[in-house]
């Protein structure tokens, strides 16, 4: 595994970078939005705790827990600080990524 490890690193930036989009989109669908928002939420809190973004990952699963109880409000909050948190983990990975590959 220790070979694919910047593979995987690439692969979740790429994904996450998606996820961000996918959740600003739900967010502005609204009630429609919510189901959408809910699966957005739990996919990315998967991937990031599977790759050791804890915080992250906390953010997402409060989000997806919101979306579930059909609970808008707060909701724009969350996004918010989950995005503000992915530009942390993004540029931690980023520099991980380059440190592995030197």
């Amino acid at each position: 595994m220790e070979g694919e490890y910047p593979v995987l690193l690439d692969t979740f930036l790429n994904d996450s970078e998606q996820r961000v989009q996918q959740l600003q989109h739900a967010l502005a669908e609204q009630a429609a939005g919510l189901p959408a928002l809910g699966l957005a939420a739990h996919s990315f809190k998967g991937s990031s705790g599977n790759l050791g973004a804890v915080h992250l990952a906390e953010l997402c699963r409060q989000l997806e827990e919101r979306a579930q109880q059909n609970l808008l409000a707060g909701a724009a909050e969350l996004v918010r600080k989950i995005e503000i948190e992915f530009v942390t983990v993004r540029r931690l990975f980023s520099a991980e990524r380059q440190r592995f590959c030197e």
